[in-house]
């Protein structure tokens, strides 16, 4: 067994592999990558534990967010106040622990070290994340964050299965050295979970109303049709 497969059972993704050589990357595959054995191993996306109706996770979500990826990134198209009523957060405490960038509740978040700076560190600035989640998929994410591994070829001393050579250094991997697997996944997900309300904060109201409207539309058909039957008997 390779190290990188080594690795991934350690996460609980082992099972997650599908070995194919020389095929494009299998349907639901989030990474694809070459083994020390030649081998081509697609990396199966894990399914993201996405549930807007848990604001426990949204919260700790928030936290994870605000402690590990706001110092970077920004997400422009967020307030922190709509974090506070959405999220059910007392704004004083939303202005103590999770505005880093601002004094303002009303502001967007900011990354908080300079783009240009930054650039300079990575190469590149780093990503806005307020529509991440919706541009690569939650699933995608989700994998993303659990596949760094260990290489001390690369400057920041990680790289990434799921993206290859990623500028992005391992910034949780304080949290993986001291969680369990089970707990290091849980953390993950809740900052998922949160990213995903950012990236549309009404999905969850969306998709239960337009489960309505389709089960409202579904019983106006029967009217109708009866309707429709009596008015054409005669013409016919």
């Amino acid at each position: 067994m390779n190290t990188l497969t080594k690795y991934l059972t350690g996460l609980g993704l082992g099972a997650a592999l599908t070995l194919t050589a020389g095929t494009a990357m299998a349907e639901g595959a989030c990474g694809t990558f070459t083994n020390a054995d030649g081998v081509v191993e697609h990396l199966a996306c894990s399914t993201a534990p996405i549930d807007f109706t848990n604001k426990g996770s949204l919260q700790n979500g928030a936290k994870m967010f605000m402690n590990y990826c706001a110092g970077c990134h920004s997400a422009k198209y967020v307030r922190h106040s709509r974090i506070a009523k959405d999220l059910e957060i007392p704004p004083e405490l939303v202005e103590k622990y999770l505005m880093v960038t601002t004094d303002q509740i009303g502001d967007h978040i900011n990354a908080e070290i300079d783009p240009e700076i930054q650039a300079s560190w990575f190469g590149a600035a780093p990503p806005d994340l307020s529509l991440e989640s919706r541009l690569r998929g939650d699933d995608w994410v989700y994998t993303y964050l659990l596949s760094f591994y260990e290489d001390p070829s690369r400057p920041w001393g990680a790289n990434n299965l799921v993206l290859a050579n990623a500028a992005m250094p391992h910034v949780l991997h304080n949290l993986q050295e001291d969680l369990s697997k089970e707990e290091f996944e849980t953390e993950v997900g809740d900052l998922v979970n949160f990213m995903a309300w950012m990236a549309e904060p009404v999905r969850h109201d969306r998709q239960v109303i337009g489960f309505f409207v389709i089960i409202f539309l579904l019983v106006l058909l029967i009217p109708v049709y009866l309707l429709n039957k009596e008015f054409w008997k005669d013409i016919k």
